[in-house]
């Protein structure tokens, strides 16, 4: 074993060190990537990688969120990209726990923590709908639409329907703004009104429409446009 395998060696089981002694905390950013992509690339400096990669794709939020195409495309092969959204699913698994089977009106933050995580760095726009019991709980968390980097395309009837199928006494609309404003748009608003008027006679309540954005997130409901 050479020096620099020595050095390498140290600062590995330095980081392991930190990582198991004072929790996830006591690692920086690239430090988390950089463990990520050692535990598959055992035998390469991985730390300058994990900076590059973190910076290329506009920070550690849109690295987790980055598709495979994405990573590879990035440099990184598919047993690291692998790690990457291993660790995503894992961070995601957990937060989605925490509204499971409890009301979910009585945990919103424990909810825009979830879809933040989940939305706030997508390239491009998606639209879920979350269907609630007549106790608020969570029955289905459904991906209804992907689209084009700003657009997605919802239709009213077929979400009426799910929910008539699921038997949802309410739901949450949500969708993301790929360019990190939250603010909602008028489609968005008159899209809003469309659902909330259609469920109305069925008894379906809608709830929320909840718009995710880099810089935080908008409750049309709070803003008084539901």
């Amino acid at each position: 074993m050479n020096e620099d395998d020595i050095d390498a060696k140290g600062h590995r089981e330095r980081l392991r060190g930190r990582l198991l002694d004072q929790g996830p905390d006591a690692l920086l950013d690239h430090e988390l990537i950089e463990y990520l992509l050692m535990l598959v690339t055992p035998r390469i400096d991985t730390k300058p990688r994990a900076k590059e990669i973190i910076r290329e794709l506009g920070g550690f939020g849109a690295l987790l969120a980055a598709d495979t195409e994405t990573l590879t495309r990035a440099g990184l092969s598919r047993r690291e990209a692998s790690a990457i959204k291993i660790a995503e699913a894992s961070a995601l698994r957990m937060l989605k726990s925490e509204i499971i089977a409890r009301p979910v009106l009585n945990g919103w933050q424990a909810l825009i923590d979830y879809l933040s995580a989940d939305m706030a760095h997508r390239a491009i726009e998606r639209v879920r709908v979350l269907h609630l019991n007549g106790k608020n709980a969570l029955i289905r968390d459904e991906l209804v639409s992907e689209g084009s980097i700003d657009q997605a395309a919802v239709y009213v009837r077929e979400v009426i329907k799910r929910a008539l199928d699921l038997g949802s006494a309410s739901l949450i609309l949500v969708h993301n703004h790929p360019s990190g404003d939250p603010a909602p748009s008028k489609q968005d608003i008159e899209l809003t009104r469309q659902i909330s008027h259609a469920g109305k006679p069925l008894g379906i309540v809608l709830h929320d429409h909840i718009v995710i954005g880099r810089d935080g997130h908008s409750s049309l409901r709070s803003m008084g446009l539901i």
